[in-house]
Formats: C-alpha cells, structure tokens, sequence
C-alpha cells in the first residue's frame, strides 16, 4: 500500500482503500509498472492457491473435516455435501485455471482499443482492485461447480493450444531479456574497464554453452537406448543441430550489421532453453525405458524391498513436483515478472509484444511545493503498452500453468 496524491484533483488517497476504490483518483495517476505487476500478482496467487489444491494428502485433510466432503467424516444431522475429488488434485487446476483464464479473457475485451488514460476504461485498469480480487474470487468459486462431464477433455485442448502460444511468447521474451543484457555489459565495456566487462561476457556466454552440451550428453546417456527411444534421439540431435545454427547466424556479418549488439550471449542462453524444453518433452514420454525419474538417476537403491505385494500407485496419479515442473514454473515466474517491469529498447520486440520503447521502471513522481510526492500520469497522450494484449498474455500464461502443473495430462 502506498499514498498517492492525485496531480488533477488535489486529493489524496489510498491505493487499494474503499474511498480510492470508488473515485478515479488512484487509476488516472497510477504508474503503468505499478498495474502490470499488480495483474501479475493476482495470476501468482491464482497459481498458489492451484499448487495448494495439488499437494499430495490434501484431499485426506479435506475428508477428516465433519461434514464436509462426500464419503467423509459426518456429523448427525448434516450431510456432507463437497465432492472433494474436485476441489483437490488435477480437476482443481483445471477449474482454477479455469477461472484465471475467464477474469483475463474479460479485461481482453474490455480493453480492447485504450488509446491513453483519458478513456474512462483506463481507471478500470488501473484501479479498483479490491473489486477485481473480489470478481476473481466469484469466478472461482462458480467454476468449482462445473460437473466434470467433458469439461476436463475439452479445457484440456484449450490448455494445450494457449500453452504452444504462451512458450512462444516466452522465448521471446528471453531473447530480449538476453539481448538487453548483453547491450547493457557492452556499453559499460565501452565507458570504461572493457576488459573486466568482456571477460564477464565471455564466461557467461562459455557457461551456458557448457550446459547446452552437458545437457545432450546427458540426455544421450538417460534418456536414449541403443535400440529404442528412436523419439529422444531425433529430438535431441535436431535441437543440437538448431542450437549451432543459431550461434552461427547470431555471430554473421549481415546480422552483425541490422543488429550490432547480437552476439553469443544470446545464441547461448537459447540453447539452454531449448534444451530445457527439449528435456520437459522427452519427461513426459509414458514409456519408462526412455524416461526415467530424475529420483532413480541420482539415486542408488541398496535397500532389500520389503516382504509383500508392491505398493501400486492411484491410476492417473503423476507427481506434480517433478523438476521439469519446477523448472517450468521458475521461468514462468522471471517471464511474468520481466514482462511486468521490462524496459526494452529493441524496436522489432517492443512492436511485437505491444510496448513502447524505453518504458520499463520509470519514476513518473514528482514533489511539490508543500513537499508531498506526487504522482504524474505518464499515459495521458499514450498508453505505454497494449493492456488487451497484456491481459491476453496473461491469459495464456494461466493455461501454461494449468499444463505444467498437471504435467500435461488430463
């Protein structure tokens, strides 16, 4: 929370607080940062409720609470009435999910169109948030009584499609992250100390390079067999391939010259990508001679198994914290948050992703005379990016989370 004095109106307010809340002073003076990264923060903590719903043993809390789920512990005289195999497992994402997609998809077409913070739907985007939480909150509720019927199997290729779509976006996002960087280390070579800056360069550049190829022989040795996995053999060496193609262009002359800060910074941090993507692949491959668990391949099982039967795992169950999941989610999070405060000055990205050039973390606040900081509207001629398009992005980042989280299944 922080107090923000409106520049046109000449009265303070809360952000956040009821009388903010129901006045246009918070949105017209809101910095832009400020909204993408408040946005952001309702898509992570829709993220954290799903990966709440997700952990192992919640549905057995769930039932030991009187009354309150179907086939639980009862109390005389109530029913339980809660279908805990819904509000728990993979069918709680999906709806959860569900329900994030819904909440953006709205503000998509509601902002469809914002030329600057005059049009009376610009408050709505930068204010009123507490009504927002309150709308996301209704959405998600009324999605857990979706039945299951076909729902699952039909969400389950819009998931899918939004993802293919989300990935693409993301690895444009970490190709500008990666040019920006290596611009900002070569103009400080430039201004002085150039040989402490260029080495730096170097050994991030040599150090993802590193990972790329440990990576394929590791994925050759584990994930390959000598007369199977044909799939991961093809997979890998196609993307090896891609990867030395990428670092050839990225280095030639006719590149060089459209863009002089191109390099294999950036060749290399894409290859660590693409071999990450490469591995999330090859980890959902239901065959276990190709995809082994990353538990047996860093453990050594001495022990004699016990007497008995085998325990059998629940059908349809798949672990949720595999690493590839995680990993998915670790750059989910620095994707979401760079596409929050980005500050980009690459002109062919900032067309693509809807942005204008140099708007990223810009201090649109000034004092005034009786020495209360104010805030200055910094879209008054022109919004500093889409906000339909911002919205849709996150969108797709809600689907891309309802796949990782469930590991690509149904």
């Amino acid at each position: 929370m922080f107090t923000l004095k409106a520049s046109v109106l000449g009265a303070s307010c809360l952000c956040g607080s009821a009388s903010c809340l129901l006045s246009s002073c918070c949105p017209s003076t809101t910095n832009s940062t400020v909204s993408r990264l408040a946005f952001s923060f309702l898509l992570l903590l829709g993220t954290l409720v799903s990966v709440i719903m997700i952990l192992p043993g919640m549905e057995g809390h769930l039932k030991q609470i009187p009354g309150f789920c179907l086939g639980g512990t009862s109390i005389p005289g109530l029913d339980n009435k809660v279908n805990c195999d819904i509000i728990v497992g993979y069918k709680s994402v999906y709806r959860m999910c569900f329900a994030m997609a819904c909440f953006f998809f709205l503000f998509t077409i509601i902002m469809i169109r914002v030329r600057n913070s005059k049009d009376p739907r610009a408050a709505i985007q930068n204010g009123f948030w507490f009504f927002k939480f309150l709308l996301l909150v209704g959405i998600a509720v009324g999605a857990f009584f979706i039945p299951d019927g076909t729902f699952n199997t039909v969400w389950y290729y819009f998931g899918l499609v939004g993802s293919f779509f989300f990935i693409i976006t993301q690895l444009i996002l970490l190709v500008d992250f990666a040019h920006s960087w290596n611009q900002s280390w070569l103009l400080k070579a430039e201004e002085g100390n150039s040989k402490c800056w260029f080495a730096a360069l170097l050994s991030f550049t040599f150090i993802f390079y590193a990972v790329a190829f440990s990576a394929v022989v590791l994925f050759y040795v584990f994930y390959t067999k000598p007369d199977d996995c044909t799939e991961h053999k093809v997979f890998i060496s196609l993307n090896f391939i891609f990867c030395i193609i990428v670092s050839i262009v990225a280095i030639l002359p006719k590149v060089q010259e459209a863009q002089p800060t191109s390099g294999l910074l950036q060749a290399s941090f894409i290859s660590c990508y693409t071999m990450y993507v490469t591995w999330s692949a090859m980890t959902n491959n239901p065959n276990r001679q190709c995809n082994p668990s990353l538990l047996s391949l860093v453990q050594t099982v001495t022990a004699t198994p016990a007497p008995g039967p085998a325990p059998t795992q629940t059908p349809g169950s798949v672990q949720w914290w595999d690493a590839q999941s995680i990993v998915g989610l670790i750059i989910f999070l620095f994707c979401t948050l760079y596409a929050s405060i980005r500050s980009s000055t690459n002109t062919q990205v900032n067309k693509l992703m809807q942005t204008e050039d140099n708007q990223g973390l810009t201090d649109y606040s000034s004092t005034g005379e009786d020495g209360v900081r104010r805030a200055v509207d910094n879209e008054e001629e022109a919004v500093t990016y889409n906000y339909s398009f911002f919205h849709f992005s996150l969108l797709l980042a809600s689907l891309y989370i309802m796949m990782t989280l469930t590991n690509w299944y149904m």
